[in-house]
């Protein structure tokens, strides 16, 4: 079986990548945070925080939640959180000097090799 070959250079990638440089310049500037271990920190709690609202998304459409949150539970919500919870992580992953198109190349990699040593 043969492997897919995936290049993460597309326009789409690179566009978003342009928007974290963007929005990590931002959020600078707003925040000033004093040192680089605390920005880590604050962008590692913010994965948390949209995480955790992800989750309750996820548990509203899914009637298990509140009465009051599965009625203001839609679709749009839930699809809003999964793009907070991608751009945050990638503000992170800025912060921690990760390449992100490069990681992303290995990990599917690995995943490929694991599938295909499984059969």
């Amino acid at each position: 079986l043969l492997t897919p070959s995936y290049s993460l250079s597309s326009m789409e990638l690179k566009q978003l990548l342009d928007f974290i440089e963007l929005e990590d310049k931002r959020l600078q500037q707003k925040y000033n945070y004093p040192d680089e271990q605390k920005r880590i920190l604050a962008r590692t709690v913010k994965v948390t925080e949209e995480l955790g609202e992800l989750s309750s998304e996820i548990l509203a459409s899914n009637s298990l939640q509140r009465k009051h949150k599965i009625d203001s539970h839609t679709k749009e919500k839930l699809h809003e959180e999964v793009a907070d919870v991608l751009i945050t992580t990638l503000l992170l992953a800025k912060s921690l000097n990760v390449d992100v198109e490069k990681e992303l190349e290995n990990k599917i990699e690995k995943i490929h090799k694991r599938h295909a040593e499984a059969e």
